[in-house]
């Protein structure tokens, strides 16, 4: 189906658009839509955003200073696009249930969110999100998660689910293991109706009295439902942090070596609902991209390093990101195996990587 550009017709009946729309977007590999109507000037008419700047004020967000850049923009839309009247939102599955768990958690491995076991979904999903709105014909703008945009949000207010406790987007027959993209758009994609924010964000909740994704997390970073200290993440130790990481937290990180699933896995509506994507370059190429080997790891130069994650997520973490988290999972194995590695990388230029090192050989003769 080659369906042709919208816009030019402004006569079409506000149905079709919005059938002929969601065609598209089917026809493109996204697997969820939903439309949000972008209500003036307001700041607050963006669901969260006032939670949002709260969550900012109490430091929250770390070291994620482009979170706290012009805010006002996660708020008003209209900022970033002055005649946008409508939020499309999409959503991919990455829910690739390739790799076995006793794989995952074996300790002598470092293991990988599954978000990031196949291809970079920026650049699966970006050029996707732009022929969308190229289709609907008005000027826009697309974000995969590259933006000042309150993705899981405008999520909520699509229809496409709800923000759980664990912060995530959760849909209620398909789970949380989704990439989400939005585009703003000059169209009113169907009449504008009011929208009524909820007092409470129990009122979109489906998480009834369910905290497993809280008791959960290993370090502990969720100081109440729905608000997430990053400081202590594992996904943000391990991706955005830049530097050291923290004494205390180490030990807690078990295997982690590129962000954590422990929350969304732990939930009802993942456990219950997930289907495998039908994206099939999210999928890993073998084991070792979800859970490489911690003694391969921690001898790769910055070549091996570069060819062996090429086009994936976890070249932002660089080389020296990667084997600073494989020290410290090498740490919690705990095995004498991976000492001479481990020696070896106390000669690396990377002061940071020998920090870890070093750490880890002192936590594995402690234990020995």
């Amino acid at each position: 189906m080659n369906l042709p550009m919208l816009a030019a017709d402004t006569t079409t009946p506000k149905s079709t658009l919005k059938a002929n729309i969601i065609a598209r977007a089917l026809e493109l590999g996204f697997d969820l839509i939903g439309f949000a109507p972008i209500l003036g000037e307001k700041e607050d008419a963006v669901l969260r955003y006032p939670a949002f700047l709260k969550w900012l004020a109490q430091g929250y967000h770390a070291e994620m200073g482009y979170l706290a850049r012009e805010p006002s923009k996660r708020g008003n839309p209209r900022l970033v696009l002055p005649q946008a009247q409508t939020a499309i939102v999409v959503g991919v599955s990455y829910d690739t249930l390739a790799v076995p768990m006793t794989i995952l958690t074996d300790p002598s491995r470092g293991r990988i969110a599954r978000y990031a076991w196949g291809a970079d979904y920026h650049d699966v999903i970006t050029p996707r999100l732009r022929k969308l709105g190229e289709f609907v014909g008005r000027e826009s703008r697309a974000y995969v998660d590259t933006g000042p945009v309150l993705e899981r949000a405008w999520a909520e207010q699509a229809g496409l689910g709800f923000v759980g406790k664990n912060t995530c987007l959760i849909h209620r027959t398909r789970g949380s293991y989704f990439f989400l993209g939005v585009i703003f758009v000059g169209e009113a994609i169907y009449d504008p109706l009011p929208l009524t924010i909820p007092k409470s964000q129990k009122a979109l909740c489906g998480c009834g009295g369910c905290t497993r994704c809280l008791t959960s997390c290993p370090t502990q970073a969720f100081v109440s439902p729905y608000v997430l200290n990053a400081n202590r993440c594992i996904s943000y130790l391990t991706i955005e942090l830049k530097g050291t990481i923290p004494h205390e937290m180490r030990p807690l990180m078990g295997n982690w070596l590129f962000g954590c699933d422990v929350c969304q896995d732990i939930c009802p509506y993942v456990r219950r609902y997930s289907t495998p994507s039908a994206e099939k370059s999210f999928y890993p190429v073998d084991v070792d991209r979800a859970a490489p080997k911690l003694l391969d790891i921690l001898s790769w130069d910055r070549p091996t390093f570069n060819a062996r994650f090429k086009n994936t997520p976890l070249l932002r973490a660089k080389r020296r990101g990667i084997l600073r988290n494989a020290c410290v999972a090498a740490g919690n194995w705990g095995h004498p195996a991976a000492l001479p590695a481990l020696m070896q990388l106390l000669n690396d230029d990377e002061v940071l990587i020998h920090e870890h090192a070093q750490w880890a050989i002192e936590r594995i003769k402690s234990q020995e």
